[in-house]
């Protein structure tokens, strides 16, 4: 599909391009700034964005008016009123299939498959792996070696895991995020995922949990991570090896984490987060900014961990004092 058609296509009752068209080139998809080629157009929104466009390889960048003298020589600007509604409006085209019906699948021999489970095409399972009743896995799915995927399981395309992973009842692997970007009608467009899911050796995932894929990109379980029931993990994020997440966790999207972090139970972050190695966050702990590694912080809003004990342990005494006998 042409450039042109594909923005007179998607914008359709929703934006206008404000400039000409120099380059009408046969696309091939969107991506990142950092990793789109010239068959494919990214965006930005946000100035802080403006220094990736110097080595950026994309054909085309939506952006608005007031920034177009910033694009380089090489790329295209397409300049729109709302840059991000524009990447929502186009991610329609170019929606990926994540469950067809099963043409080729390479089963190990050793490998279990339960015949009430569902497999996409180009599936490939690993030896000992064990695929229970109701398991629903999508095309292009990578499952390693000595694997338990517990009944009921939905794994979405493109989703690679490796070897002597667990995955309990119920959980879904690589459904979308949660992305929308708005018209000035307040109507909420759906940012299609292309990204995928990829879980790395000796994981263990609870019941119930639902772990987003990527935009673009990956959202990466790394070795030895605890995930327990009820977790909720956003797209783009990364967890650090052997990090442990307990009930009820929500992680927004592109949180990342080092190694060996804890989450206690029902905490949780907002989105674009880091959290330092070895840090833990007590139970319904809330993480609103970067955290520094070997930290431990509690409460909400959150405080380090001795602070903040100290803190509840005044309050308590305070009301105390103040409540009539």
């Amino acid at each position: 599909m042409l450039l042109s058609q594909a923005i007179n296509r998607a914008f359709k009752g929703y934006l206008t391009l404000q400039n000409s068209i120099q380059n009408d080139f046969e696309l091939s998809g969107i991506a990142p700034l950092e990793s789109a080629t010239s068959t494919q157009i990214s965006y930005i929104d946000q100035d802080k964005y403006i220094s990736s466009l110097a080595d950026s390889k994309a054909g085309a960048v939506l952006i608005r008016e007031s920034l177009q003298d910033k694009v380089p020589k090489g790329i295209q600007p397409l300049v729109v009123a709302n840059p991000h509604l524009a990447f929502a409006l186009l991610s329609a085209l170019f929606i990926q299939n994540d469950f067809s019906q099963s043409s080729f699948a390479e089963i190990a021999s050793t490998a279990f498959v339960s015949p009430c489970a569902s497999l996409g095409d180009n599936v490939r399972i690993g030896e000992d792996s064990k695929i229970m009743p109701g398991v629903v896995i999508g095309d292009n799915v990578r499952i390693g070696k000595n694997c338990k995927i517990y009944p009921n399981v939905v794994i979405y395309g493109n989703t690679h895991i490796g070897n002597n992973v667990n995955i309990h009842a119920g959980s879904v692997i690589g459904c979308d995020g949660f992305g929308y970007a708005h018209t000035d009608k307040g109507e909420h467009i759906k940012i299609e995922h292309s990204g995928r899911v990829v879980i790395e050796d000796d994981v263990e995932i609870g019941a119930n949990n639902t772990i987003d894929r990527a935009v673009f990109g990956e959202t990466i379980i790394k070795k030895g991570a605890k995930i327990d029931n009820l977790v909720q993990i956003g797209h783009n994020c990364v967890i650090g090896e052997h990090s442990i997440l307990v009930s009820q966790v929500g992680l927004a999207g592109s949180t990342t984490t080092g190694r060996n972090v804890i989450f206690g139970g029902q905490a949780g972050t907002g989105g674009h987060i880091h959290i330092g190695d070895f840090v833990q966050v007590a139970g319904r702990g809330a993480v609103g900014k970067n955290l520094p590694p070997h930290t431990k912080w509690g409460g909400h809003p959150l405080m380090e961990l001795d602070e903040w004990m100290k803190f509840y342990v005044s309050l308590r005494r305070m009301l105390k004092k103040s409540t009539p006998r």
